[in-house]
């Protein structure tokens, strides 16, 4: 039996969101720990399960922070290295009138960029069932060997492979450079989380469902996922779609939103066990997964404030 539901490597990081306007009228940036694959390890911890982190931060205030909270959050910091020379990744985010985001990063390089296949411990990937990843350990060339051999690893070992593109232009030296790896995540995959924007970039198609099937079909992968924003979400097992809508809150920000989703797909899967899924339950695992995004956005950062599984069936009961 393996110890680790779920093990993810990446991006750990300070979000630092807008929080307000000073007495002289400048914005107050408030440091909210950050980071997708941390996001969804939160989530999985708040729902009961062992989750464990890759990643590299920095021998800063930051990455000392960092460390300490993702470990408040219950999650296992053992594959955690810090970088003497590099700081820890900086993102300043502004929110637009509508909740959604825009990034500045700090980050050429960042700590998290300079992650080796040397520093990654092989026992995490051998014992876990689920291996989680993104497109931002693959912006340089080191992490991304790294990634792409924890992947092979944890495949070898019999994990299912879980991946987000995550996209975020503005690390990417080309466009051309972030399908390729976004590519190579497709490829490797079991388990597809993508959003609209990202299903659009990829295929040119604004039809989200003849997007994700062209997709699924492109390159076989047994489960994907779409979200669709405050419109809802979609799924495709082998033989069946389903499409449930977003639950309406006071949305103050989206940053997170994404990652508490794909936390509880991986969580219905480690529950219910990984097959090709009826309509009936796909919907089941797209509801609760919208509900718990859904009061994420009404919460300012997201890895040190996921919902408990009480919270989200009191939406879902609403």
């Amino acid at each position: 039996m393996k110890k680790i539901d779920v093990t993810a490597l990446g991006e750990l990081l300070i979000d630092f969101t807008e929080n307000g306007v000073s007495s002289q009228g400048n914005p107050i940036m408030e440091a909210n720990p950050g980071g997708a694959p941390c996001n969804v390890l939160a989530m999985l911890s708040k729902l009961g399960h062992s989750a464990t982190f890759i990643g590299k931060v920095g021998a800063d205030m930051f990455g000392k922070r960092l460390r300490q909270v993702v470990t408040d959050a219950g999650i296992d910091t053992g594959g955690l290295v810090e970088d003497k020379n590099v700081n820890t990744t900086l993102a300043f985010v502004h929110t637009k009138e509508d909740g959604d985001r825009e990034f500045s990063f700090y980050r050429n390089p960042g700590a998290d960029m300079m992650l080796t296949s040397a520093e990654v411990k092989k026992e995490l990937l051998t014992d876990c069932k689920i291996f989680h990843f993104g497109t931002l350990s693959m912006t340089a060339d080191g992490c991304r060997k790294a990634t792409e051999d924890s992947i092979a690893h944890a495949k070898q070992a019999g994990a299912l492979i879980s991946f987000d593109p995550n996209l975020r232009e503005p690390l990417w030296d080309s466009l051309d450079t972030a399908r390729e790896r976004t590519v190579y995540g497709l490829k490797h995959c079991d388990i597809l989380k993508i959003s609209d924007n990202e299903m659009e970039w990829l295929t040119g198609e604004t039809d989200y469902k003849k997007a994700a099937q062209q997709l699924k079909a492109e390159y076989g992968i047994p489960l994907v996922l779409g979200t669709l924003g405050k419109h809802g979400s979609m799924a495709f097992s082998d033989t069946a779609f389903a499409q449930m809508p977003g639950y309406q809150v006071n949305t103050i920000e989206t940053t997170g939103a994404g990652d508490t989703f794909c936390a509880c797909v991986l969580h219905y899967i480690l529950e219910k066990g990984f097959r090709d899924y009826k309509k009936e339950e796909l919907e089941e695992m797209l509801a609760f997964a919208n509900a718990a995004a859904a009061i994420v956005t009404t919460r300012k950062g997201a890895l040190a404030v996921m919902p408990s599984k009480d919270e989200v069936l009191e939406l879902m009961n609403r």
